[in-house]
């Protein structure tokens, strides 16, 4: 019978780490230690998978190592790289976790010539900065309608028609010079330094644009010279830069008082939009007829003021002959701002028709028709109101008169009190004989002296 094997003694005292384990801290430790970097050296092993990314290697005499340029970046590269080429990448260091191999994952990728150009003009750049060249506060601004627009770029090229394809769409009526110059090769800057220095002896445009179509960096490097630079710095006329793509950047574009991002961004930005300027110019005519209109009512009134001043100061003749030549005067004026009043009068009356149409009169109406209903609701109501109270004080003052003492007096009867007292005599107990007593009847009054007294039976109590 077969022994079972023992398990395996596992220490724990120990930090045992798997292969993915190392692999992941190295490619932490990898990721934070390293900033990005330019590398520099041939290209080897060039593989272009269906995936679009980009793999190599970049080695120099003694070493190599791996790279991944990755479709997203690549997309923006401006050469195409071939096994043997010497170039320049920007990267960062990384490992590939699965086989744990140490590798470049690039981020740009340029000629290795392109890479010491490019630091050059980042010198030049810096250097020109640092003179003042690039401020925002020295640049001039453009003139909102040139009266001529003058174009430095090659007569042959596809920029030219494309400026004067924008020119022509935004305002076919602006002017355009055009100062033929070279923009590729060693005496392309010379000749545009040119351009920019006649243009401003000459003084016959008011703005400037220098324009090319795409290119390498090496097609664009008049562009990027000092001269140049300094030229464009130094004009007196604006200047508008449209230089290759939107990518591309060039000294001449810091240094210029604009930049448009191609040739027709640049044209766009000079050339006024005929739709705005027309609808601008509708606004100045409306202004300058309203103010014409009041240029005349002032003149009218002078004219009538110095006329009366006229009248006392100077023969009639006379007068009459400055009097005929004001209206001679005042005549061709109102010919002068005839057609505009008219158009001003047309916008008045169709303001007053849309006033008449939004006038409150209707509802104003309606509320005075209200108003007189309850009016007479109301007289109505006071009216019966009244007439019913009539009736009521009527009534009380029947009640009344039924019961006021006079009219038991009417009937024969009278009214006696104590005439010391002034009691009402109820019963003979309050007046005893030889009492002074007050009678009174309708038609008066009298005073008498209680002589005799009888009960209820008639009997005599007493005598006088």
């Amino acid at each position: 019978m077969a022994v079972p094997a023992s398990p395996p003694v596992i220490d724990f005292s120990r930090d045992l780490y798997s292969v993915s384990r190392l692999n992941a801290e190295v490619r932490a430790v990898l990721d934070g230690s390293f900033p990005l970097l330019w590398v520099q050296g041939e290209l080897s092993n060039l593989s272009q998978p269906a995936s679009g990314h980009l793999y190599f290697s970049l080695k120099d005499g003694a070493s190599q190592v791996r790279c991944a340029l990755f479709r997203s970046k690549r997309r923006l590269l401006t050469l195409k790289p071939s096994n043997g080429q010497q170039v320049l990448v920007r990267a960062r260091v990384g490992l590939y976790e699965p086989r744990g191999d140490y590798q470049l994952i690039v981020e740009q990728m340029e000629a290795a010539g392109d890479g010491l150009l490019r630091r050059q003009l980042e010198q030049l750049k810096q250097r020109l900065a640092d003179e003042g060249l690039f401020a925002e506060s020295r640049k001039q601004s453009l003139p909102l309608y040139p009266r001529q627009v003058g174009l430095i770029t090659s007569a042959s090229g596809a920029a030219l028609q494309d400026l004067l394809t924008v020119l022509a769409r935004r305002f076919p009526l602006l002017p355009v010079l055009i100062y033929p110059a070279g923009v590729q090769g060693a005496q392309a800057a010379a000749g545009l330094i040119a351009a920019v220095e006649l243009a401003n002896r000459r003084r016959d445009c008011d703005v400037l644009i220098i324009a090319r179509g795409g290119g390498s960096l090496e097609d664009l490097m008049p562009f990027n010279d000092e001269g140049l630079a300094r030229a464009i710095a130094a004009s007196q006329l604006p200047i508008v830069t449209g230089i290759g793509h939107e990518v591309d950047l060039s000294i001449a574009d810091l240094v210029a008082d604009q930049r448009g991002a191609t040739p027709s961004a640049a044209a766009a930005l000079v050339a006024p939009d005929a739709a705005d300027a027309r609808h601008r110019l509708g606004l100045l005519e409306i202004r300058l007829a309203r103010t014409l209109r009041h240029r005349l009512s002032a003149a009218s009134q002078r004219f009538l003021a110095l006329r009366r001043h006229l009248q006392l100061l100077h023969p009639r003749a006379r007068l009459e002959q400055w009097i005929q030549r004001v209206d001679e005067l005042t005549r061709r004026l109102e010919q002068a701002v005839g057609r505009r009043l008219a158009a001003a009068s047309q916008q008045l009356e169709r303001s007053q028709q849309r006033l008449r149409t939004a006038s409150p009169l209707g509802r104003l109406r309606e509320q005075v028709g209200r108003v007189a209903w309850a009016r007479e609701r109301l007289a109505a109501a006071v009216t019966g109101s009244v007439m019913q109270r009539r009736h009521r004080v009527a009534a009380l003052a029947a009640g009344l008169q039924a019961r006021s003492p006079l009219s038991t007096l009417a009937r024969g009867y009278a009214l006696v009190t104590d005439a010391q007292s002034g009691e009402l005599v109820r019963s003979q107990e309050q007046v005893p004989v030889g009492t002074r007593i007050a009678v009174r009847v309708q038609q008066g009054s009298f005073a008498a002296v209680v002589t005799d007294q009888k009960d209820a039976q008639g009997e005599s109590e007493g005598g006088v």
